[in-house]
């Protein structure tokens, strides 16, 4: 009888516990309770101090409800409160039949407890539009965070991203307990933030393209485009993400990474003349000489700025990609390095870091650097090191005793492809929030000393491609940071060790609905494409509606199985919201030739990167220096080649950039009449339907340079008929 009752108890417990909701990241203990409560439009806020007056606003406004200026009954409320005996971050969350109480070991902690509270009820709650009353089942859920930093890297260099769409993102962070925002407001495109001593670096650095003296990298190449955040801005940002426990952390990128600065100051630059005639007298140095000591005082002016502006004690202060080949032939640094008995241009890499250390401190601040700073000599001890060359790297930084924020590009660069016919980068990796989610220390082999020295995660966004994939929405920033952001958040609270990936990926598919309500343009799963004997089918695991989109770019809803030869004839892409998914489509249609054919030019190539390696195919030549006006590229096929489509292109394979910036398409059935097709786009240019077989294609550049001493020239990807 006992064993029948202790059966019955189990079972009780299991109904009871494993009625968990979907909470993303998922909480460390959830105990379901008898009843609910019911907010209605009396139901108020109460708080039990007044600094947590920004938060219960801030939960009001979600609500539509009023915040108490005094409690003097906590039923029918919900209460907010901090104990201390937690840690900071933790947080209890109780709903009872008679209201519900959240208390944070901080302001933090309880601002957690309050995005967790977000996802019991309604997605309307996202976009204000839950009515009530609204019922909240009973129940316990205490939490806290594994890691303390669960930052986001924003490049704002490379895409203008304006105030109002950078307080949008926060707000998403918030939801998702992500606590930290570091944004990159410097680089070799662009200087986004005023600082009042040197105010042509933002007036005249924040734009580029039209009359700016800033080259126009990676898309609007015809006009004046950009901005920058005024220090008030910054304020208003900072105060804005502070409501929703997050941190705002500065990146000033040096040394190198500089060439928007030395665009306006070439002062800075070493002291030696480049061979720009490649570039056509184009200067293209990026980094600071490390020997003269006007630039430690123009940057302890700059620094000093940002010290007063922004809050937090850590300022990011670059250290990577620095080409020191500059220092290498700079006369002053080497005699700087031979006084300092340096034996590497590492080493005084590191010497100027470590100044740059010192000016920090003077005003009662710590560095943060990439990994490659602490290579050539220690920097100081409280250095917080971002990895994110791999999780090598983060684990020799752990070793060495510096705080450590993990930022491996394999799993936590955003910018990189979710599949191999995506947008995006794969220098590092190709990857979706699966492989994210299996980010694990321990499964790295990190010890646990090392371990403890890692003070938490950060994902990561650079931001070249979104310049060319209409920016002026959020979109493209949306699609390859969603849902990838839920795995992250995982990881960095720490909840992915407790969780298997299938039991997370049904909590992501539930949360869809929450990411629609917040406007999140994410990325869905590709439709599940199967072929059976002449027959293909197409499904999906999220409720989302498939598409057929033929060449033309004409769609129709996908209403049941097709016959392969069919479906050759489409691709399929799966949406919901401003949700979609990428392409997929039948072997067929995803087949390409490579006909033979010789690459011709104007300019001559590269002897590295001769036409010989594009005429293999799926490697890029170089032409031997930048394009002048009129200057051009010719492919000719050896034989004429019938096909339905033909993508030829300048540039990177992922990146619009080494391209013609402007420039327009000749095509020819013999090989010596051409007729004119259409204009470059990115540097690529389709040819859809040709009429005959093409012997020749010719793309002709109508501007002059690109920023760069080559262009880089694609073979031409070919679709034949079906």
């Amino acid at each position: 009888m006992r064993f029948g009752l202790t059966i019955i108890a189990l079972l009780c417990a299991i109904v009871i516990c494993g009625a968990q909701p979907h909470i993303i990241p998922t909480p460390r203990s959830y105990t379901a309770t008898e009843g609910y409560f019911t907010l209605t439009p009396e139901t108020t806020i109460a708080i039990g101090c007044e600094e947590l007056r920004p938060a219960a606003n801030y939960l009001a406004e979600h609500l539509s409800l009023e915040v108490a200026a005094k409690q003097k009954s906590l039923l029918s409320a919900i209460y907010l409160d901090v104990d201390t005996m937690l840690d900071a971050e933790a947080y209890r969350l109780m709903v009872s039949n008679g209201g519900i109480r959240v208390v944070g070991g901080s302001y933090g902690g309880l601002f957690c407890g309050i995005a967790t509270l977000l996802q019991l009820l309604p997605a309307e709650v996202y976009d204000r539009s839950l009515e009530l009353p609204c019922s909240v089942d009973c129940c316990t859920i205490d939490d806290a965070p594994m890691f303390g930093y669960r930052g986001f890297m924003l490049d704002v260099c490379r895409t203008w991203i304006d105030k109002e769409a950078i307080k949008a993102y926060i707000d998403l962070l918030a939801y998702h307990k992500v606590n930290v925002l570091r944004l990159h407001l410097t680089d070799d495109e662009a200087w986004r933030i005023e600082i009042k001593s040197h105010p042509e670096l933002a007036e005249v650095g924040g734009f580029r393209g039209g009359d700016s003296p800033i080259w126009p990298r990676y898309a609007k190449w015809n006009e004046r485009w950009g901005g920058y955040y005024t220090q008030e801005d910054m304020r208003e940002i900072i105060a804005y993400a502070a409501t929703r426990n997050v941190d705002i952390i500065p990146e000033i990128d040096l040394p190198g990474h500089s060439l928007c600065m030395a665009t306006m100051h070439p002062e800075i630059l070493c002291l030696y003349t480049p061979d720009t005639t490649a570039s056509l007298g184009y200067d293209d140095r990026n980094v600071f000489c490390a020997s003269r000591e006007a630039n430690y005082r123009l940057l302890e002016d700059i620094l000093s700025e940002i010290c007063a502006l922004f809050p937090t004690p850590y300022i990011h202060i670059g250290g990577d990609e620095v080409d020191m080949t500059q220092w290498k032939r700079c006369p002053d640094c080497q005699a700087l390095m031979r006084a300092k008995g340096m034996d590497s241009p590492a080493a005084l890499q590191a010497y100027m870091m470590r100044r740059l250390s010192d000016i920090l401190a003077k005003y009662g601040k710590h560095p943060a650097v990439w990994n490659e700073a602490v290579e050539g000599g220690a920097l100081p001890a409280n250095t917080r090191v971002y990895g994110w060359e791999g999780l090598k790297e983060c684990r020799a930084a752990a070793a060495e005793g510096y705080p450590t924020v993990v930022v491996a590009g394999q799993y936590l660069y955003f910018d990189m492809k979710q599949s191999a016919r995506e947008p995006g980068h794969d220098w590092a990796a190709i990857f979706d929030l699966s492989k994210t989610y299996g980010l694990s220390l321990r499964s790295a082999e990190f010890t646990s000393a090392e371990i403890a020295n890692v003070v938490g995660f950060e994902a990561t966004f650079f931001s070249e491609i979104y310049a060319s994939s209409n920016p002026d929405t959020a979109d493209y920033l949306h699609y390859m940071t969603f849902p990838r952001m839920l795995s992250f958040a995982a990881v960095a609270w720490g909840s992915n060790d407790r969780v298997a990936w299938d039991d997370f990926y049904r909590s992501v598919v539930a949360h869809y609905d929450r990411l629609d309500a917040m406007g999140v343009a994410y990325r869905l799963m590709p439709p599940t494409l199967t072929a059976d004997g002449d027959t293909c089918k197409l499904s999906t695991d999220d409720g989302s509606t498939i598409y057929c989109v033929a060449d033309d770019g004409s769609e129709r809803v996908y209403n049941g199985d097709m016959r392969l030869a069919d479906a050759a004839k489409y691709s399929f892409v799966s949406r919901r919201g401003r949700a979609h998914s990428p392409e997929v489509a039948t072997k067929a249609r995803l087949r390409t030739i490579q006909p033979k054919f010789h690459i011709s030019s104007s300019m001559g190539d590269s002897e590295r990167f001769s036409f010989a390696k594009a005429e293999g195919y799926g490697r890029l030549a170089r032409t031997s220096r930048a394009a002048k006006s009129g200057d051009w590229i010719m492919f000719t096929f050896d034989e004429p080649v019938a096909c339905r489509r033909m993508k030829v292109a300048t540039g990177n394979f992922q990146l619009p950039r080494y391209l013609f910036e402007n420039g327009y398409v000749e095509l020819s059935y013999d090989g010596i009449h051409f007729e004119r097709v259409g204009d470059l786009a990115c540097g690529v240019y389709y040819i859809d339907a040709p009429a005959r077989a093409i012997k020749a294609v010719r793309i002709t550049s109508t501007s002059s340079g690109n920023g760069a001493r080559w262009v880089a020239v694609q073979p031409p990807t070919i679709w034949p008929l079906l």
